[in-house]
């Protein structure tokens, strides 16, 4: 570890939090229905699509409606970008003749970007059609991400109101994100990408001859305006299988900087969105902290493996005083590659800048354990926010158990039903990860996708299905993941981490919004305080993580210890 490292590590993070607030205020008008500085120019574009829809802003839907909704929206999309990948060959905007994508890589991928998980059994550069990434990739980066940050407002408004009956309606929310939010920042942020070199043109690949006379086919498409929201709608799928080690996705340490601030910037945001629409600004920092904890201790534990190390690789004569480079970008060296490997599977970004499988078992812990967490510190473009709300409700009631007090979280009294469904939700993560890798360590043809055997070989398995669940779509770089049992796995293991979570989560949130508002008392636990703050990390940690320590025992921290003693697995 450097002072250098750690200065830039600290100038991205101070930049995200000084982009916290605003953004944050600014998002609260926006779902709050109040003008903006964009309302002129967007006013009038989201009237003619509502007129177009059918849809009254004003008509709002209780929480059922309003998850059935996202539900049918949600399949339509599926159903359209699966029809898009399986019909490639004949649609336009196909330089390259890439054929049709096969019906189990077409199914993954399908549910893969509609459940803002974007995980890649495939080498984009290699697979897809640059119609395929506009028309069917992109879109769904920005129809995924404004999914999420609905999801998350219906949340927030059941406890901004008073025994309310609705939550808000999904078509208005939904529209809103994608309007006022993700389209006007990500135009910014993909013109800064092709001002630092990142390509965007419609032409298939140029060829050119390298140093030693060769001839190379360089693959080329409209990667910046896929970057920026692929970052700041926290999706990862990038154009190119190296994703964001690829010079042409990531070409510079500036490039770099921007990616990770937009990829924290929405989940951070909206943590004081949720604090202004429900009218206490402190609970929303409370949150920001929360997260901000877990995430910069994150950081010093991945830097500080990474430093130390590769013992096998210092025996084969390698100098371990440059730290573990194996699978990084020397542009981007070990402090910067151990911010992007923790900001990315703190959020569900899943996009990397440096391959994990290459990272010392502990620096590969702490990414996979993040996601274990349920991937909320901050957590993905609204699903971090609705995460963290779900943990707060266990944390009170935990709280009101210790002290024989009814638990409360903002004036709402948190009963049997909101607990049940809180912990129905947060079940999900640990019956998909762990069933499904459990029948994966012992089926000959999942075992067959696997790059390695023993403690690092299990840690491929869980890093696969964590990150599916998660909705991350980051990968350990050894698994072969394009066959049909890991497309099909991973592929329903992605719909019970989306769709599993958010219907109990819902339901909460419908029970929560009928009940009345009562004000703070001399008996309330404080919810925007340092104690609250505490208990709420080790609830996080304990309740979150602790169900998956044997596992995680058996894998990454067994061959942590088996490397210090020089031992190859």
């Amino acid at each position: 570890m450097t002072l250098a490292g750690w200065l830039q590590i600290g100038l991205i993070l101070g930049l995200v939090a000084l982009t916290t607030r605003p953004l944050g205020l600014y998002m609260a008008r926006v779902f709050s229905g109040e003008r903006t500085l964009l309302s002129p120019v967007l006013g009038p574009v989201e009237r003619a699509f509502f007129r177009l829809a059918g849809v009254a802003p004003e008509r709002e839907q209780n929480w059922l409606a309003y998850t059935i909704a996202m539900l049918v929206f949600s399949a339509a999309g599926f159903v359209s970008l699966y029809a898009i990948l399986r019909l490639q060959a004949f649609l336009p905007f196909n330089p390259q003749h890439f054929d049709n994508v096969a019906p189990d890589l077409a199914f993954n991928t399908a549910i893969s970007f509609l459940t803002n998980t974007n995980w890649q059994a495939y080498g984009g550069e290699t697979t897809m059609s640059h119609f395929s990434q506009m028309a069917g990739l992109a879109v769904h980066n920005f129809l995924s991400a404004a999914t999420g940050v609905a999801l998350a407002i219906a949340v927030t408004r059941a406890f901004a109101r008073h025994s309310a009956a609705t939550l808000g309606n999904f078509w208005v929310d939904m529209t809103r994100a994608t309007l006022y939010v993700f389209l006007p920042v990500s135009l910014l942020i993909a013109l800064a990408f092709v001002a630092a070199g990142v390509p965007q043109t419609l032409a298939g690949s140029v060829d050119a001859t390298t140093l030693e006379g060769a001839k190379q086919t360089i693959a080329l498409g409209p990667m910046a305006s896929q970057e920026a929201i692929k970052q700041f709608g926290t999706n990862g799928g990038g154009f190119f299988n190296a994703n964001a080690a690829h010079p042409f996705e990531n070409p510079n340490a500036w490039a770099n900087l921007l990616q990770i601030w937009a990829l924290l910037a929405v989940a951070f945001g909206l943590l004081v969105t949720f604090g202004k629409m429900v009218g206490s600004e402190k609970q929303g920092w409370a949150l920001f902290k929360i997260a901000g904890l877990v995430l910069v201790g994150s950081v010093v534990v991945v830097y500080a493996a990474e430093s130390v190390g590769n013992p096998l690789l210092a025996q084969l004569g390698l100098d371990p005083a440059g730290g573990n480079m194996e699978g990084k970008e020397t542009r981007f060296g070990l402090a910067l590659s151990s911010l992007y490997a923790v900001a990315t599977t703190g959020t569900s970004c899943g996009g990397v800048n440096a391959m994990m499988d290459s990272f010392t078992p502990i620096g590969g812990l702490v990414p996979m354990f993040l996601m274990q967490l349920g991937v909320i510190t901050p957590g993905g473009v609204g699903s971090g926010l609705y995460g963290l709300v779900v943990f707060a409700v266990i944390t009170v009631f935990i709280a009101g158990l210790m002290v024989g007090r009814t638990p409360e979280f903002l004036g709402k009294k948190i009963e049997s039903r909101e607990v049940k469904l809180a912990m129905l939700a947060v079940l999900i993560l640990p019956l998909s990860i762990l069933g499904f890798s459990a029948v994966a360590a012992v089926l000959p043809s999942a075992l067959s996708s696997l790059a390695n055997n023993g403690p690092h070989g299990l840690s491929e398995i869980l890093y696969a299905y964590t990150s599916a669940t998660g909705n991350n779509g980051s990968a350990f770089a050894g698994l072969n993941a394009n066959t049909p049992w890991w497309n099909v796995t991973t592929g329903v293991a992605m719909v019970l981490g989306r769709f599993g979570y958010v219907a109990p989560l819902m339901a909460m949130a419908g029970s929560i919004a009928a009940k009345k508002k009562a004000e703070a008392s001399l008996g309330t636990f404080p919810t925007d305080g340092g104690l609250f703050i505490g208990l709420m990390i080790g609830v996080i940690l304990i309740v979150g993580g602790l169900q998956f320590f044997p596992a995680l025992a058996l894998g990454p921290i067994v061959e942590h210890f088996l490397m210090f003693a020089g031992k190859t697995f």
